[in-house]
């Protein structure tokens, strides 16, 4: 840089922020401030306004953790003002950049009407009064705590209520009326957006030279102690540089006014609630200032909490709504996890997010919002498109620890074909400013650029609201025509995505998952998190089934505001925060609470439906209630009805070894606790490499680089210990494996499944470990380098070995129920009832390779929850020789859903698939409440299915996954149905 340069950037640098910014807000006033402490949750609206308020001079400290304190603030204009733009700037005490990570406020006129949210870069409120005219307005303050100061983070106990203390947090320093002196502000933009081109551009280039040249001019211009008088002056030098138009060929990008406030993350849910009033409330305003200006906001919940919570604020939206200026996006109920949920609750999530917005404003989204989700199943697309949506944004990708992702503008393959249109903004932010570093940034990274000119920045400050400021989008006015800088225009998405693919006709391809190389140890994090999703999951589709076979075959009343109740339920807590395990101790502790209730809630609607068909438990009854896809003891899929017995188990202990043995298999455990032989007894092929031991208990110290709850980093890897010294004992026909390790413990109960082919291990870990990942171990005698894992739909193959970085970085893997090593002819599978993570590798042991897997049991990060999953864990696994695909997927819904005892009547399934790859997922009365029965299948094993199936009598027509109907299909009461590897059907009996 030369010398000269350098000093102009210094220079307007300094008297940018020492002289010019501060000269925004002129001739201030003090006004009257009076406070009402609110202990304990938020009260409403109108008795916050009614007080009662106590003086409080500036300078005060105020608001423990999570409480809520009212201010009352009056004034007088004086004369002085007139003819002039008059704010109150207020300064709750912001202790950090960010807004949305501290203290917060919403401001009210004293009717109750919301003007605007107060953050860190928002301290003002406009006023409306007459000089010499009185006012008063009212600030709902929040004291949410700072829990984001430092990085990598520190354990905190502020995240949970009964552990966040009474130390008051913040401090008021001003409360006072000015004149807005919007020549200052204008010119401070002026010279912001040169300056910040000015750096990004080349030390020799002209375009550069000339606008600092145009900064010194202007800076000459202006008197330091009189901005305000003397900024016209010095707009005028700028006034050329900021005329001179952009080269034909320079990019294009969308700016999008968005927040993407976090449904729940370091702050409990009932606090988002107000995060969205406190944002959509700015937002509406700057809609009404600002005649170009677009914002965009997803998750059908976040509108619905205003409609049901802040009725004002959401009347605001709807009015934006219909002007088309405030864009809802995404068509979910919550930006959710894009791995972890199960299919069905994917589709449920655009069900029910299109469906509020078709309800409550007219519309549908034409695509699919998730910035930040930590991966994203290669089920996506076909999901995404059979609901008809046209493309997919995220951002995510860029957050890669080891592999740059090869596209911003592309079309994503799914595991079935099925390809969406996708853009991921190259500004690498979901949060943009529109600085000259990101603006710099998007045109210089976007890969695309050679065909393409167009890509996208949502704008504004994000995961803790905040949303667009007045300064961004003075900078986007600036921008939109600029030499040297990418053209920034206001569009929505749907018209960004139009022109994009206009610009792309033949985009590249990537096909399969997006794979996130970071946050892999949410996969495991907070295990009741996982527990419950995946419970709820499994009682939604049981209540379904029951409810839909009560109404078609009893004349019953199907409860669809039940299910429609607990359905939101599950979707909401499937936030990419929650479920992932990565929020603060009172986020968890609550979505615990929600799921024990919706446990019991699904847990009587099945007792109803089932009681309903003369269907009762009873604990040694002669009916067994299949809800799996797949018979059981004889039962098929669906149905109530008399099982075979279990298959008989044979328990021994022949010198100091356990053993298991059934028709099928034979399993031997040692005095240690670990298995040492699992048999095929069919082929007599042995699963445990001779030598080595499975059941094997691995504790890894777990100090991530950052993000504890987040994050496990390969070097975890590096300190292992093989936990031994283990008690051994028969129980019946289970062997009791129980050992002690640092101040933990843990129960494992083995034993053979029903149908006598599946070793089935119940754990229950009481668990006080700090900074550790508990693993278990399961060598086998398979030479593979792939792992197969289910995932939503169908299942994907990984590669267990290290040729690329890409393999590399997979070192810990997700699944849905299943995964399998397999070799061919043989593999073996390993199921789960509740958890997601787990690794696979390839060991060489004597002279040669052979696989090895283990399951990612627990984990113990201490932020933002000190205390992750302390405390007694249960979940199931399952080990499964002489398996392949479709018997690991059958295995799977028997183990996930185990056949219930019951007495009374048998009942015949209402669906049923001749084909057992081709899977029933969902059973249920349309959501029109038309009575028609809705049936979902999908084709399980990757290959071209035929399979007939059975279903009541009645017209039967294919329908999209929000149950459209289509195209009709011959029969009636059995029908013949071809599908593709993994394609997923939805048919409708009316």
């Amino acid at each position: 840089m030369h010398a000269e340069q350098s000093l102009t950037i210094g220079r307007a640098t300094r008297v940018l922020e020492e002289r010019l910014r501060p000269a925004i807000h002129s001739q201030p006033h003090a006004l009257e401030l009076a406070a009402h402490a609110v202990g304990g949750e938020p009260i409403p609206v109108a008795e916050g306004l009614a007080g009662p308020f106590a003086p409080m001079p500036v300078g005060t400290p105020w608001g423990r953790a999570w409480d809520t304190t009212w201010f009352r603030v009056r004034g007088e204009v004086p004369a002085s003002f007139a003819d002039s733009r008059v704010e109150a700037v207020v300064d709750l005490g912001f202790a950090a950049d960010p807004p949305g990570f501290q203290c917060e406020g919403l401001a009210y006129r004293g009717d109750g009407t919301p003007i605007r949210s107060l953050h860190p870069r928002a301290q003002w409120v406009p006023i409306d009064a007459a000089p010499g005219e009185a006012f008063e307005f009212f600030i709902e303050g929040a004291a949410n705590p700072v829990l984001l100061e430092t990085h990598p983070f520190l354990p905190t106990e502020r995240g949970e209520w009964d552990t966040a203390g009474d130390e008051l947090l913040y401090r008021i320093r001003r409360v006072e009326l000015c004149v807005f002196e919007s020549e200052v502000f204008e010119l401070v933009h002026d010279v912001e957006v040169l300056l910040q081109l000015a750096e990004q551009l080349p030390d020799d280039s002209t375009r550069r030279a000339r606008i600092l040249r145009a900064l010194d001019r202007a800076l000459d211009r202006i008197d330091l102690q009189d901005v305000a008088g003397t900024a016209t002056a010095g707009r005028d030098e700028l006034a050329d540089a900021l005329a001179a138009p952009a080269d034909a060929s320079a990019q294009r990008i969308t700016a999008v006014g968005h927040a993407h406030i976090d449904s729940a993350w370091l702050w409990p849910l009932r606090e988002t609630v107000r995060k969205v009033a406190r944002t959509a409330s700015s937002m509406t305003t700057l809609l009404d200032e600002h005649p170009d200006f677009i914002y965009a906001m997803s998750s059908a919940q976040q509108y619905a909490w205003l409609r049901d919570e802040r009725p004002e604020v959401f009347a605001r939206v709807k009015k934006a709504v219909e002007d088309g200026r405030f864009v809802p996006v995404g068509g979910m109920w919550v930006e959710c996890d894009a791995v972890l949920p199960g299919g069905e609750a994917l589709i449920r999530q655009i069900v029910y997010g299109q469906r509020f917005f078709r309800e409550e404003f007219g519309v549908e989204c034409r695509g699919a919002w998730l910035p930040d989700s930590f991966g994203y199943s290669g089920a996506l697309p076909q999901i995404l498109t059979g609901a008809g949506f046209e493309w997919f944004l995220t951002q995510k990708m860029s957050w890669n620890q080891q592999n740059t992702f090869p596209h911003h503008t592309f079309s994503w393959e799914g595991i079935d074909g099925s390809r969406v249109f996708t853009h991921f903004p190259p500004m690498d932010t979901y949060g943009a400013e529109l600085s000259g570093t990101e603006i710099a940034r998007a045109t210089r990274q976007f890969r695309e650029k050679a065909e393409a000119s167009s890509s996208l920045a949502p704008t504004g400050w994000s995961d803790g609201g905040g949303g667009t400021t007045r300064e961004m989008i003075a900078r986007a006015t600036r921008l939109a025509n600029l030499e040297g800088s990418a053209k920034v225009q206001w569009e929505t998405p749907d018209d960004f995505f139009a022109r994009a693919k206009s610009e792309l006709p033949d985009p590249p391809v990537w096909r399969g998952e997006l794979y996130l190389e970071l946050h892999r140890a949410t996969y495991t994090t907070q295990h009741a998190m996982k527990q419950g999703n995946r419970t709820c999951e499994r009682l939604l589709h049981e209540a379904e089934l029951w409810a839909a076979t009560a109404a078609v075959r009893a004349g019953c009343a199907y409860p669809y505001d039940a299910l429609d109740e607990a359905w939101r339920e599950v979707l909401l807590l499937q936030f990419h925060d929650i479920l992932p395990g990565s929020s603060i101790a009172w986020v968890h502790r609550e979505a615990r609470e929600r799921y024990a209730r919706l446990t019991a809630t699904l847990q009587g609607m099945i007792d109803d439906a089932l009681g309903a068909l003369g269907v009762v438990d009873a604990a040694s009854g002669p009916l067994l209630v299949n809800s799996a896809s797949v018979a059981q003891r004889g039962v098929p899929a669906g149905s109530v009805g008399s099982g075979v017995p279990a298959a008989e188990v044979a328990a021994s202990t022949p010198g100091d070894t356990f053993v298991l043995e059934s028709a099928d298999v034979r399993v031997t455990v040692d005095a240690a606790g670990h298995l040492v032989s699992a048999v095929d007894n069919a082929t007599g092929r042995e699963a445990v490499p001779a030598g080595m031991a499975g059941n094997l208990l691995q504790l890894h110290q777990d100090f991530p680089n950052a993000w504890d709850a987040w994050d496990v980093d390969a070097h975890y890897r590096g300190q292992r210990r093989d936990l031994d010294g283990a008690e051994v004992a028969l129980d019946g026909d289970a062997i009791v494996v129980r050992a002690a390790f640092g101040a933990s413990s843990i129960e494992q109960r083995l034993s053979l499944s029903d149908d006598g082919r599946t070793l089935v291990i119940d754990n229950a870990v009481d668990w006080h470990e700090t900074e550790k990942f508990l693993k278990l171990a399961f060598p086998v005698d398979v030479f593979c380098d792939q792992v197969v894992a289910e995932t939503q739909f169908g299942h994907h193959r990984r590669a267990i070995h290290e040729n690329t970085s890409w393999d590399t970085a997979r070192f810990e893997q997700h699944t849905q129920r299943w995964f399998l090593l397999e070799e061919p002819g043989y593999g073996v599978a390993f199921l789960n009832d509740s958890s997601y993570g787990f690794d696979a590798t390839r060991v060489e042991h004597d002279g040669r390779i052979v696989g090895v897997a283990r399951y990612s049991m627990l984990r113990a990060p201490r932020y933002p929850d000190p205390r992750t999953d302390q405390g007694v864990q249960r979940m199931r696994f399952g080990l499964r020789v002489a398996s392949d695909v479709g018997d690991a997927t059958a295995a799977a819904s028997r183990f996930s859903s185990p056949a219930r005892v019951a007495a009374g009547a048998a009942v015949d399934a209402l669906v049923a698939s001749s084909n057992p790859g081709v899977v029933v997922s969902a059973v249920k009365l349309a959501d029109d409440r038309s009575g028609d029965l809705v049936v979902r299948v999908y084709e399980a094993r990757g290959g071209r299915a035929e399979t007939v199936l059975t279903l009541p009598a009645g017209d039967v027509v294919h329908a999209d996954l929000l149950e459209r109907p289509g195209a009709p299909v011959a029969g009636s009461g059995s029908i013949e149905l071809s599908l593709r590897p993994f394609e997923i059907a939805t048919l409708r009996v009316r």
